[in-house]
């Protein structure tokens, strides 16, 4: 059974830097079985109800602006997966329709450009749902599962901490509350008390802060879902960054 992973993704730079970021997500990818192809679930792609990539061969989406040319020169030429994306819709009960003008954003070709350089991997993607609740979400991952089964590597991209409104790229770590968010979520996940994830709201200013908008946060709901009683997490990159991003990610297996 395939593993599923979240991985926090934060700047686009990271796809043309060497770091100690990048270096943990290559080291993931030597140590998971290589996918017959990856369903991502990125934070980039926000809609009405739940879309499905259907491509077979997908653009690259340079969804920023202001960065170098380096960056837009980047063109992750996977090939996508009809059939695997039919296979998505229909395990989803027909709640989900397919879609063609998306592509790959930056929240999925970041990553995978540094996790599998090649893209022989074929790679669709599964929108977020903006009206779904927290519960919704992770339902919705549930019925992802059994893709597992054939060897679909599930893959969460976004952030469990994301303010840009207060990120300060002269601070080497986190503000506090970003610390205090970020090692409940990671408290939760060991104890596979997802409730308590669901609810994160609870948790007030601390989660205000950290989860202003919850676009980069609900993909490791999707994830969580996808996962069974019998998964392990292995953490990856346990830290905050520029004051109010987390880079925190999970491999579950």
């Amino acid at each position: 059974m395939s593993p599923v992973i979240f991985i926090g993704h934060g700047t686009p730079m990271n796809a043309i830097e060497d770091n100690e970021f990048t270096r943990e997500w290559k080291k993931i990818a030597a140590t998971i079985p290589k996918p017959d192809a990856i369903l991502s679930v990125s934070a980039h792609w926000v809609t009405k109800g739940t879309k499905v990539l259907t491509s077979d061969e997908p653009e690259t989406i340079h969804d920023f602006y202001g960065f170098p040319k380096s960056l837009y020169d980047i063109e992750y030429k996977a090939k996508g997966s009809p059939k695997f994306s039919d296979k998505t819709i229909n395990l989803l009960g027909n709640a989900a329709v397919g879609d063609t003008e998306w592509g790959l954003d930056h929240g999925t070709w970041s990553v995978l450009h540094i996790m599998y350089p090649n893209a022989d991997i074929p790679v669709y993607q599964l929108s977020i749902d903006r009206y779904a609740s927290p519960q919704e979400l992770f339902e919705i991952g549930k019925k992802l599962r059994p893709l597992r089964e054939e060897n679909i590597l599930i893959m969460g991209s976004g952030n469990i901490v994301h303010n840009l409104g207060m990120v300060d790229f002269s601070i080497e770590g986190g503000y506090e509350w970003a610390y205090d968010f970020d090692n409940y979520i990671k408290e939760k996940i060991e104890k596979r008390d997802f409730e308590s994830i669901l609810n994160y709201k609870s948790l007030g200013y601390i989660a205000k802060n950290s989860i202003p908008t919850t676009e980069h946060f609900n993909p490791l709901l999707y994830v969580l879902g996808a996962t069974n009683e019998y998964d392990k997490a292995e953490i990856y990159n346990n830290s905050c960054m520029a004051g109010s991003l987390s880079m925190t990610s999970y491999v579950f297996s």
